[in-house]
């Protein structure tokens, strides 16, 4: 598991931003982490904002490794919207509480942002990547989805950052699996 760049926070605490995570907090558990985190000497996109996005998806995937569906649902607004797969959207911090639920035990949920963008005013922004969910079906054989999400982070009147909207798509079946429906 790479680990992002010190710059990052260089280049945070420069831009007036307090990092939140010690250099050793800021990973992403899956996937190749060099191309996932931004890094100012070699992407030109890299700004603050852009920055600050990638630190949030960073203490939001901490979070839900260890206390699982319950710290997912603390991330979202009041009125936060999670748009699944196939699935029923969930309106409300409530509704989304009450149908995710899961324990790290039970299941694992891990994502890594491929790339962030905020917007000029500094208070709405989004992230999208790849995530991969890791469970057991009925009979306790092993079931993996994975795919793409986008989350749309907003800022509240606090200052904290909550999670607006939530949206994913599992990947395509492999050609061979064409006709299965996907399991959850």
């Amino acid at each position: 598991m790479g680990k992002v760049s010190c710059c990052l926070v260089v280049a945070a605490l420069a831009a007036g931003l307090t990092p939140s995570v010690s250099m050793a907090q800021l990973s992403f558990p899956t996937g190749d982490t060099a191309s996932a985190a931004p890094n100012p000497l070699t992407d030109a996109t890299v700004k603050p904002g852009k920055m600050l996005l990638f630190d949030l998806e960073a203490r939001f995937q901490k979070d839900v490794n260890a206390r699982g569906g319950p710290a997912f649902a603390d991330w979202f607004a009041d009125d936060g919207e999670v748009l699944g797969n196939g699935a029923v959207p969930l309106i409300g911090k409530v509704a989304i509480a009450k149908a995710i639920t899961w324990s790290p035990q039970n299941y694992q949920l891990t994502w890594t942002p491929t790339d962030a963008a905020m917007d000029q005013s500094g208070d709405m922004g989004y992230t999208w990547g790849h995530y991969e969910g890791h469970g057991k079906d009925a009979h306790g054989n092993p079931v993996t989805t994975s795919g793409r999400y986008i989350t749309i982070w907003r800022k509240q009147a606090d200052g904290s950052w909550k999670v607006a909207l939530d949206a994913g798509a599992n990947d395509v079946p492999d050609a061979g699996d064409c006709c299965k429906i996907p399991t959850p």
